[in-house]
């Protein structure tokens, strides 16, 4: 069941900089190379939260996150999108749609980049970028960005 309504398309989006689109099965070598690359960064920013992602992660095991997302995405129950470069070779990060999981929200909003983009300032665009995506092209009204407004523990231990 979708948290959206029905006749709503889940945008895609392009910048200057990045492409945001749904994260496939086709993925899977690009997102590995990122999550791991990036492994103890990801951990800082949602292990506490998701247990994710493991140091002995496999390509197997990311193939399978990647299809499960792939299919939530076809059936509107969450999105995974993914963050490419333009030309995409190279997947720089996720964003994460999600229908909440505490009251007061009408949507989850999680998002990582690689961790060798962070001192080119990707995190930050990327945040400011999907905010107003968020704001303006999707319907939502009140939005949870945990891990960024609110800490995970503080989220987690809300109603």
């Amino acid at each position: 069941m979708s948290f959206l309504p029905p006749d709503f398309e889940p945008p895609l989006l392009e910048t200057e900089r990045f492409r945001l689109r749904s994260l496939t099965v086709h993925d899977v070598v690009k997102d590995y190379d990122a999550v791991m690359t990036s492994r103890e960064h990801l951990w800082e920013l949602f292990g506490e939260a998701w247990g994710w992602p493991p140091a002995d992660l496999t390509l197997e095991e990311d193939l399978i996150d990647l299809g499960w997302h792939q299919k939530e995405f076809q059936r509107r129950s969450t999105f995974a999108y993914a963050v490419m470069n333009l030309d995409e070779t190279r997947l720089l990060g996720c964003v994460y749609v999600d229908p909440p999981t505490k009251r007061g929200y009408d949507a989850e909003v999680t998002w990582w980049v690689r961790s060798s983009e962070l001192a080119s300032g990707l995190d930050d665009d990327l945040g400011e970028t999907v905010r107003t995506w968020i704001a303006n092209a999707w319907p939502f009204s009140e939005v949870a960005y945990p891990g960024r407004d609110i800490t995970w523990s503080e989220y987690k231990g809300a109603p």
